[in-house]
């Protein structure tokens, strides 16, 4: 992955916070340092990113590889 966009995200996640909503209100803000933020678009271009990167590092020719959501499955038959 590319230095710059690294530094692009992280100067956006830099300084988030964030509250706990619940039915006797919003708690108070506290600072965000792992994870993405919910319900941010952001996060869908993360996964593509992470998924390329990935798919570019594993082996050519598995018989199986199912890749989707947020998840990453892969099925090898080993050979008799």
């Amino acid at each position: 992955m590319e230095e710059w966009l690294v530094s692009a995200v992280m100067a956006m996640y830099e300084g988030a916070q964030t509250v706990v909503r619940t039915p006797e209100g919003d708690s108070r803000a506290f600072d965000v340092k792992v994870g993405l933020h919910q319900g941010s678009v952001l996060s869908h271009l993360l996964f593509v990113i992470v998924m390329e990167v990935i798919t570019k590092e594993l082996p050519v020719g598995l018989p199986w590889e199912l890749l989707y959501a947020d998840d990453l499955i892969l099925l090898v038959r080993k050979s008799m």
